[in-house]
């Protein structure tokens, strides 16, 4: 392998590549935050806010939009939305939202949907996060009355896959299937955007058959805090009274707007970068005879370590400044470039992960 030029970021700095909600907030972010003009968001009455959301339907193509405070919340109301107490959801076995939303085992609690008597009806997903259109009709066909499904939840990129993107075919395929029965799709978009840089598509034609997406500022965005939900006029009024319900108003809301304004401005840029940087780190992964890495295909890279103890190997590439290590198994760990990150930083994480595995 190739040792990397002289490390040359400031002594303090730590490079963070277990998440892009890492990312510090740009020069920019931090100037409109300062300058925001404000109001009671709870009123619908904070000008950054509803530009925002406004700027956040419109590149949808939606009728309406809701600013939330993570996107945990703008699915968990968008469900609430859709069902009511014995309903059921389709939703991927692999999806973030099947398996850290509505099953939370590491804590032995159930989530809040659960509680309310919504249901999940997993189906299998491949590599790729696609749904099993099979086990959808089989589902659809073969449902209980008082367990109807309500809505499909999609996941566009696809987490637990590594960043993997659906098509416009693949969502054309899932709503031939589930049109006929009137259940509409809500995509979890958290990182919607690098899907569509990845496949050189505007977010609107590649969402055109959803019913309602939810996307993230505060990943690949770059932006501290936020998500959007879009939809419809009417199923984004009920998804504001849910917001209303779960203790989800904000009041001066626009001084985080504002750094989300400013991240819709700058994403197509943004997302490029990250995506740029994440092939980069899969190039320099490759060089290492211990390490099996995934195939890359937006700022998502998995991969495993041919060691006896990851966890060790992460405490030690803590102890120099970065912080990286297994995702949800002993085995497998994902890195995500992202804004502050520079080939450099990626450069020394390759260094000293090679001197620590050899």
């Amino acid at each position: 392998m190739t040792v990397s030029q002289e490390f040359s970021f400031e002594s303090q700095k730590y490079i963070e590549l277990r998440a892009d909600g890492f990312s510090l907030p740009s020069p920019e972010m931090r100037d409109a935050m300062y300058r925001a003009e404000v109001g009671n968001d709870g009123f619908g009455e904070d000008p950054s806010v509803n530009k925002l959301e406004e700027m956040s339907a419109e590149i949808f193509q939606k009728e309406s939009a809701t600013f939330v405070s993570s996107g945990s919340m703008g699915n968990l109301i968008s469900l609430l939305a859709y069902c009511k107490e014995s309903d059921s959801a389709i939703i991927g076995n692999n999806s973030h939202t099947y398996n850290r939303e509505f099953n939370r085992d590491q804590s032995q609690k159930q989530s809040l949907p659960q509680i309310l008597g919504i249901q999940p009806q997993a189906v299998k997903t491949d590599r790729r996060g696609m749904l099993d259109v099979e086990e959808i009709n089989g589902f659809i066909t073969h449902v209980i009355s008082d367990r109807k499904p309500r809505v499909m939840i999609v996941e566009n990129t696809h987490n637990l896959a590594g960043g993997k993107v659906l098509n416009i075919n693949d969502m054309d395929t899932l709503h031939n299937v589930v049109t006929k029965s009137n259940i509409p799709i809500h995509l979890d978009g958290a990182r919607i955007f690098n899907a569509s840089i990845a496949l050189d598509i505007s977010p609107e034609k590649l969402t055109e058959k959803t019913d309602s997406v939810l996307f993230c500022l505060s990943k690949g965005l770059g932006a501290p805090v936020g998500s959007l939900v879009v939809g419809s006029q009417d199923f984004i009024s009920e998804v504001k009274e849910w917001k209303k319900i779960l203790s989800g108003s904000m009041k001066q809301a626009g001084v985080i707007a504002a750094a989300g304004i400013v991240a819709l401005k700058n994403y197509e840029t943004s997302i490029r970068n990250d995506h740029q940087l994440a092939k980069y780190l899969e190039k320099r992964l490759l060089e290492l005879e211990k390490v099996r890495v995934e195939p890359v295909e937006t700022n998502l890279v998995y991969l495993e370590l041919d060691v006896d103890d990851p966890f060790k190997i992460s405490e030690k590439l803590k102890q120099k400044r970065i912080n990286a290590g297994p995702y949800h198994s002993d085995k497998r760990w994902r890195l995500v470039p992202h804004y502050g990150l520079t080939k450099n930083d990626i450069d020394y994480f390759i260094d000293t992960l090679y001197t620590l595995i050899n």
